[in-house]
């Protein structure tokens, strides 16, 4: 149980800025056994998230709500993956060699391409939210990103061989099996269930009887079998890519990873809500 306790707060400490004030040894056996709380992580995110849109629907019209949303979005994660997203963006669109994407990624400073990315993605990221403010059961849906990206980002450990052959922030999730791949996708399918059906018992106590014919319950269960399918296609399509590449991943592409394909599933989102609307 200790073992476990260590690991969550491992996990809560490299993903986020929520307070864990445990000192830890960051191992590599530690990181290892630390993602199988990514999914937890991910919802206690999309769930502040959620309740921050929701808080300030009530006081901002929803373009400010949204960009307010976006900047503890932002801060929950300390920046942390989207670092791994600038530098890869500056690494693998210079179209440089191999040896040389991987000395960029190395880089602290930013180039241009990296900042363009990341305007984008930021961009992209708020308009999405925008157009989900004031719907707050949809709204809960989107938690459903939040978890799956971060599963994928376990799965890309797993499954990729590391570009700087055990150096690197990569090098501290050799540990990564396929026993430990089951169990983290597990939690999140559970804790998937678990939110998508505290979402419609809501919605179906606002709405009432014909609420099973609503958008609401359209949405919601869509996006918990679509949403999840999407981002492993995704995610695997440009994963496949990015390694043949490199010769493998890295710390900055499993942030760059994670990024992409949270907008990814939000987009699928907003999709599904004007399809079904």
């Amino acid at each position: 149980m200790r073992e476990n306790t260590k690991a969550a707060a491992a996990a809560f400490q490299f993903l986020s800025r929520f307070p864990v004030k445990t000192q830890l040894e960051f191992t590599p056996e530690l990181m290892t056994r630390s993602t199988l709380f990514y999914p937890v992580v991910g919802l206690c995110i999309g769930t502040c998230v959620w309740i921050a849109a929701w808080l300030s629907g009530f006081l901002l019209p929803p373009a400010p709500s949204a960009v307010l949303v976006l900047t503890i979005w932002v801060w929950l994660t300390g920046g942390l993956h989207l670092d791994g997203w600038m530098d890869s963006a500056d690494a693998l669109l210079s179209y440089r060699s191999r040896e040389r994407m991987l000395e960029i990624m190395k880089d602290s400073r930013v180039g241009a391409m990296g900042v363009i990315a990341c305007v984008l993605l930021l961009m992209l990221k708020a308009a999405l939210l925008y157009s989900l403010m004031g719907q707050s059961f949809l709204m809960g849906a989107a938690v459903l990103p939040f978890l799956w990206s971060r599963f994928f980002m376990v799965y890309a450990m797993g499954k990729y061989p590391r570009a700087r052959a055990g150096e690197g922030l990569a090098g501290m999730f050799a540990g990564v099996q396929n026993a430990l791949l089951y169990k983290v996708g597990a939690v999140t399918l559970l804790l998937s269930a678990i939110s998508c059906g505290i979402f419609l018992l809501a919605a179906y106590a606002v709405d009432g009887p014909p609420f099973a014919w609503s958008l609401h319950m359209g949405v919601i269960l869509s996006a918990f079998f679509v949403i999840p399918l999407c981002i492993g296609a995704c995610g695997k399509w440009a994963a496949d890519r990015i390694s043949k590449r490199l010769g493998g991943l890295t710390g900055d592409i499993y942030g760059a990873l994670n990024e992409g394909l949270e907008a990814a599933g939000l987009l699928l989102l907003v999709i599904l809500t004007t399809i079904i609307h």
